[in-house]
């Protein structure tokens, strides 16, 4: 059962796909951005998993709405509008370009106007989409067990996050970084962010990490570091954090990246992948509320259970 639900993914076995992967989704994720209304630290444009893939939930349409859904059991990508018209198009081999070219002329088709910034977020030396013949790989074995991580990932944190009474995000995914994420939030506003990431602007990152936060998140790897992980992170990271000490004894503090990792082919070896995660989450949340005076008593509640009303 650990190897089904939690199946390896190593770097070096679909780095290529990942990278054109991460690439497809940011076009999609632009179309959601282009046209939804702007919501608190960028939640608008993130996309959610499902039952198969990664939606963007309801986008609106000029009195209608539409839907993009990446499908990674039968690999293809659909866009389904309400009125009953879609279109699909295929996973596979394919450069960026020729993806991008396909998705706009689908929602060309379908009668939806939208321009996107075709240059890529949060990715140094990036090619605009329809420049970008470099990356066209699609294993769709390795796109399955991505997915199939973020969808045991997802229920992970989406009980962790049960155990918070302020204010929390959803769990979804953002394709600027292309990882799966929660974040607890103090209550209380963080210093003004100094920006500076890839093709983003500064008043976006500002925007984001305008109060205080304790995030955490799946990231399949790429950049600073490659192979897959769990991360958990503190904005304003308080004094002494990186010393704090968490669990499990796998999870480390990362002086390039500023945060704690948990690697995820050690946390899969383990004799129970999901408590240990729960553990990470917390241990991590808790050296950054105890460190940053959070007021916990205010903020906390016991985990949730199915079908039990929380007492109060």
């Amino acid at each position: 059962m650990t190897q089904e639900r939690w199946p390896a993914l190593p770097a070096g076995a679909w780095r290529d796909t990942r990278a054109t992967l991460h690439l497809w989704t940011q076009i999609v994720g632009k179309v959601r951005l282009a046209l939804t209304p702007w919501l608190n630290h960028s939640w608008h444009v993130a996309l959610y998993v499902t039952a198969r893939g990664l939606t963007t939930s309801p986008v609106p349409d000029r009195g209608r709405m539409f839907q993009i859904d990446f499908d990674f059991i039968d690999h293809l990508l659909w866009i389904r509008v309400s009125d009953g018209e879609y279109r699909q198009v295929m996973l596979r081999p394919v450069t960026v370009a020729e993806f991008y070219d396909d998705v706009m002329i689908a929602l060309r088709e379908l009668g939806i106007v939208v321009a996107i910034d075709a240059m890529p977020s949060e990715i140094a030396d990036a090619a605009p989409f329809e420049k970008d013949i470099e990356h066209k790989s699609y294993d769709a074995e390795y796109a399955h067990r991505f997915w199939r991580i973020l969808v045991a990932t997802h229920e992970v944190f989406a009980r962790f996050r049960t155990g918070f009474l302020g204010k929390a995000s959803p769990v979804h995914f953002f394709w600027g970084s292309f990882d799966l994420a929660v974040t607890r939030f103090s209550g209380r506003h963080a210093p003004k962010h100094p920006g500076g990431v890839p093709h983003l602007p500064d008043a976006v990152a500002q925007e984001a990490y305008s109060h205080e936060v304790s995030s955490a998140g799946f990231w399949p790897g790429g950049g600073g570091y490659d192979e897959a992980a769990f991360y958990s992170y503190a904005y304003p990271a308080p004094a002494g954090f990186a010393d704090a000490r968490v669990k499990p004894a796998d999870a480390f503090w990362s002086k390039e990246l500023g945060e704690f990792l948990l690697p995820y082919e050690a946390m899969r070896a383990l004799a129970d992948p999901d408590t240990a995660l729960i553990e990470f989450l917390q241990s991590t949340y808790d050296a950054a509320a105890d460190l940053g005076h959070w007021d916990r008593a205010n903020l906390e509640c016991a985990l949730g259970e199915p079908g039990k009303c929380r007492a109060v």
